[in-house]
């Protein structure tokens, strides 16, 4: 039997988030009659978007353990393109905020170097994730570095998504939603780690037994 796969698959699936992003950031801008409220409101919007999207890949390979089915293997098997969704969808993001920082001056000077630090750390592993998330320069690199950088970055841009909502609570409860679904993700991704260890530790053991009874 064929195993189930989506109608938008690999690059064509990449291809749909892009194009999602950047409908979604025009009919943003295009439904503020004010220009700088229409771009604040567009960073806004990708910022929904990338947590969405990262959410999706961060918690890919949990689901696929611990609900295995067709719908959590495609999820894993397309997560390479909806981290490169995610990547596009927080350069747009980039972008409309360095729209809103020209069309509202006092943006920048509102922020201090300390606030920036997070972010600027998170675009870091971001861009070097998304780099490495291409074959030609994922050859170049032993898999155990791979693994290491990409499982580090996730961790880097969860920890920044939870940072910036927290921050925000105090000024809007709403952000409470946000921080809760990244924690509910992080416990996801854990109870998944732990349940794989323990499957591969109980295909150890039985083939170890096996072994000594075929001894």
């Amino acid at each position: 039997m064929n195993a189930y796969r989506p109608y938008f698959s690999g690059w064509s699936l990449l291809s749909l988030i892009a194009v999602a992003v950047l409908a979604m950031t025009g009919l943003t801008l295009a439904s503020q009659a004010d220009l700088v409220e229409g771009v604040h409101s567009a960073v806004r919007a990708t910022a929904r978007s990338s947590f969405a999207l990262f959410l999706l890949a961060f918690t890919a390979s949990a689901f696929a353990v611990l609900l295995p089915g067709p719908a959590s293997a495609a999820l894993l098997r397309e997560r390479r393109y909806i981290g490169l969704g995610f990547a596009f969808s927080h350069l747009v993001h980039a972008v409309v905020i360095y729209a809103y920082g020209r069309l509202a001056p006092e943006f920048w000077p509102g922020r201090t170097g300390l606030a920036n630090v997070p972010g600027s750390i998170g675009y870091l592993f971001l861009l070097a994730m998304t780099v490495t998330s291409f074959k030609p320069v994922a050859r170049r690199m032993s898999a155990n570095a791979w693994k290491r950088l990409h499982t580090a970055g996730m961790w880097v841009l969860a920890a920044v998504f939870a940072l910036s909502y927290f921050k925000r609570i105090p000024m809007n409860p709403a952000y409470a939603l946000p921080f809760a679904l990244l924690i509910a993700a992080t416990a996801v991704r854990l109870v998944g780690k732990f349940a794989l260890r323990n499957k591969r530790r109980q295909r150890a053991t039985s083939g170890a037994a096996a072994a000594l009874r075929a001894s």
